[in-house]
């Protein structure tokens, strides 16, 4: 996994095997409100590759409809939500 690091907020985690997808970065905004983590997200994907694949990781309830909307104003694919323990999981694939 490559090293994804705009600010304090993003963890990034390098040497790990992206699970299914081919997840090639992580953005991790556990324990931020809406506008924070649709906004770092929208951050994260204009700084990578087309082709790459990132995983986001919430806990904001409004991301389930939040997120969705601003994939779906781009490019970008989103390969996959998952809500579990109410940790929220996105994936979505780089479009340029």
């Amino acid at each position: 996994m490559h090293v994804f690091k705009t600010d304090t907020i993003l963890r990034s985690i390098m040497g790990e095997a992206g699970e299914g997808h081919g997840i090639t970065h992580r953005l991790d905004v556990l324990g931020f409100n809406c506008p924070v983590p649709v906004a770092k997200t929208r951050e994260a994907l204009e700084e990578l590759a087309n082709g790459n694949v990132l995983e986001v990781l919430a806990d904001d309830p409004e991301t389930l409809q939040d997120m969705p909307l601003l994939i779906g104003r781009g490019p970008h694919a989103l390969l996959e939500v998952n809500k579990e323990e109410g940790e929220i999981r996105f994936v979505i694939e780089v479009k340029a």
